[in-house]
């Protein structure tokens, strides 16, 4: 794919329009759809990536296993041969989704010299962690519509409604309803009641930080912003979210979705939480905030996320997150 710098996505087919901003969903997969397996990041354990495949064929998907990478240190695959990989899944039509392996580290090295043309089609894009780096980019550059939510070895490997598997209806909701939108229950806890409507836009914590400053730094005005992580101590939680107030990323922010946080408990006792962090940083923006949200890193079955899409927050009991507009286009 060719780049084109200063392409403008163009509304018509396929483009949601509203709060700012217009957005390009990708086509609803059909139940017989081809799913290619992509390794932006990490490698994964062969048996979990098997058994996500299967998971996914039970699903009544076909998969693609992806491109035969050669793992070079921590990273899946040389620059070239995950860059490659994803173009491949982008560019042939038979695909109908890219489903990322795992997360781990290694999805910002594709995006320096990625050419992806503005007027390409969008194709759906699945998985989390790491990969919030390329959605945060293909959200920047071209306004494609993107899914976080589960991986062939972090989430399908465990299987729908298992512990540290998937919430299944959440995902079909996101990757095949073309006609309408649903609403998620969010699972979680009240930190500031009220209630808001924006773009949900967002990711892991740690990615969503370092996009600051890259040329494809994430615009969170008028946003939703659903944050997540693991293995943070809490003051590395409170380091994150200060230098995100700092550098101005709540500012237009009309809601917060926050993650479950797993593996973040407070190295001593009595000392502050990841929750009491969020509170006291969070809670005089004066918006809408649940916490314990299961999406991304949880134990719990995981929620897919539509990113890029309108939706109302309804910060009361658990919470709930009405999604106003198909993901997808039939």
């Amino acid at each position: 794919m060719t780049a084109r710098s200063g392409s403008v996505p163009v509304e018509g087919k396929g483009v949601v329009s509203g709060e700012g901003v217009a957005a390009r969903r990708p086509r609803a997969l059909a139940r017989d759809a081809v799913l290619a397996a992509f390794s932006p990041a990490s490698p994964a354990e062969h048996e979990k990536v098997q058994a996500g495949i299967a998971e996914l064929v039970r699903l009544g998907f076909r998969v693609n296993n992806g491109a035969s990478l050669t793992r070079d240190g921590y990273f899946a695959g040389s620059i070239d041969e995950r860059q490659g990989e994803l173009l491949e899944g982008l560019e042939h039509d038979e695909i109908g989704a890219l489903v990322g392996v795992r997360g781990g580290y290694g999805s910002n090295y594709l995006l320096d010299d990625l050419e992806i043309a503005g007027d390409a089609n969008p194709k759906i894009v699945l998985g989390f962690s790491d990969l919030t780096s390329l959605q945060i980019y293909l959200w920047q550059r071209w306004r494609w519509v993107t899914f976080y939510g589960p991986m062939l070895a972090a989430g399908f490997d465990a299987g729908a409604g298992a512990v540290r598997g998937y919430d299944q209806k959440s995902l079909l909701a996101a990757l095949q309803n073309s006609g309408s939108g649903w609403e998620l229950a969010l699972q979680g806890e009240v930190m500031q009641a009220g209630d808001a409507r924006g773009r949900l836009l967002g990711g892991c914590l740690t990615l969503v930080e370092t996009s600051i400053g890259t040329p494809w730094e994430l615009d969170t005005g008028g946003a939703i912003l659903a944050l997540e992580d693991r293995g943070m101590k809490p003051w590395q939680v409170d380091r994150a979210l200060t230098h995100m107030r700092q550098a101005g990323k709540f500012k237009g922010v009309r809601g917060i979705v926050l993650g479950d946080f797993p593996e973040c408990a407070a190295p001593v006792a009595g000392s502050p939480t990841v929750q009491d962090v969020c509170r006291r940083i969070l809670s005089p923006l004066g918006i809408p905030v649940i916490f314990g949200t299961p999406f991304g890193h949880t134990e719990r079955p995981m929620l897919t996320l539509p990113l890029g899409v309108n939706a109302r927050l309804s910060a009361k009991g658990e919470g709930a997150l009405e999604i106003l507009e198909p993901a997808v286009v039939s």
